[in-house]
């Protein structure tokens, strides 16, 4: 067993849907992210289904499996403004509405105010400034969060739980890979019904657990990514956990993007003595596969219609409206 460092501690936590039908141990496994120490069970409960991992690494001590390069702060970070459509090739412009991810496919609104939880540096609410919204975010890295002030943007540095309420004042909340990180969701996602106005969407993208890829991998699933990923929804259990928030889903949509699958290889690889090399272009396949992601587009498209890409986009309302 891998010794958990002295810096984290941990706490064990029951299912948040309230259930009593006890647990059983799904599998057990590390931070394949950054290499960091400790092992993590990830735990199904038996009477809804939902996973998690547990034990866990407590919400003051968390901060450890995060260093100041975790992935996401550094590939949100606006470099240049190739990250804005108008400055697309032209033939990239014609090319592009062909292909429907789903990886940020959101509802058709009227522009207004936008929040983003867990905005990491600000890269999504610089795109969505420039085209007309009013968009402020939240972000618990204070590194991450000051990069994206420094874009100009109003950005609330800690915790969903301690940002000041403000009722019904988006139009639209969106959270990328954000869910699976949060400590209560449920206590999380009832703030986020009172600060969205009538009417207003919530859009969350969250890992598939529900999907062949996690049953074929396991441990060595790409998304998994313990202990950063505190829970792991399927397309039942996020429902559900919606459903306890305050919200109600409107469409799942299953994006059409086989990453998970290449990277997860690449751990398989690792674990077998294959080369630094190789392992290294596989797990960094999401971050520079370019021209693949295209070449493969029709195989994730066929997956997608079967629920079976490891990655999902969730369109919600609530529950009132």
């Amino acid at each position: 067993m891998i010794p958990y460092p002295p810096e984290v501690v941990l706490e064990d936590i029951p299912c948040p849907l309230g259930c009593i039908g006890g647990d059983k141990i799904v599998l057990i496994g590390r931070d394949r992210f950054h290499k960091l120490p400790g092992e993590y069970p990830v735990v199904k409960c038996l009477g809804c289904g939902l996973l998690r991992t547990n034990p866990r690494p407590t919400m003051k001590t968390i901060h450890y499996y995060y260093p100041d390069d975790y992935g996401p702060y550094l590939g949100t970070v606006v470099r240049s403004e190739s990250c804005c459509t108008n400055s697309l090739p032209k033939w990239k412009k014609t090319v592009l509405p062909l292909f429907q991810w789903n990886t940020e496919r959101l509802p058709s609104l009227p522009l207004g105010r936008l929040l983003e939880i867990g905005c990491a540096s600000g890269g999504f609410l610089h795109r969505m400034a420039r085209q007309g919204w009013l968009v402020e975010g939240v972000e618990p890295s204070k590194k991450a969060a000051e990069t994206a002030r420094s874009l100009g943007y109003k950005v609330f540095s800690g915790p969903i739980e301690a940002m000041p309420e403000q009722e019904s004042s988006y139009d639209l909340i969106v959270g990328w890979m954000v869910l699976e990180h949060l400590h209560d969701p449920i206590h999380s996602l009832q703030k986020l019904s009172r600060l969205v106005k009538p009417g207003g969407f919530l859009v969350l993208s969250v890992p598939n657990a529900g999907s062949l890829e996690f049953r074929v991998f396991k441990e060595k699933w790409y998304a998994l990514q313990l202990p950063s990923h505190l829970f792991h929804f399927t397309p039942r259990t996020i429902v559900k956990v919606l459903d306890k928030g305050g919200w109600r889903v409107q469409r799942i949509f299953h994006q059409r993007v086989l990453s998970n699958i290449v990277s997860s290889m690449g751990y398989v690889l690792e674990e077998r003595g294959f080369s630094d090399r190789v392992v290294k272009t596989l797990i960094d396949y999401p971050d520079m596969a370019g021209i693949a992601h295209y070449l493969v587009y029709p195989f994730a498209y066929a997956l997608s219609l079967f629920g079976q890409t490891g990655r999902m986009t969730v369109w919600a309302k609530r529950k009132n409206d």
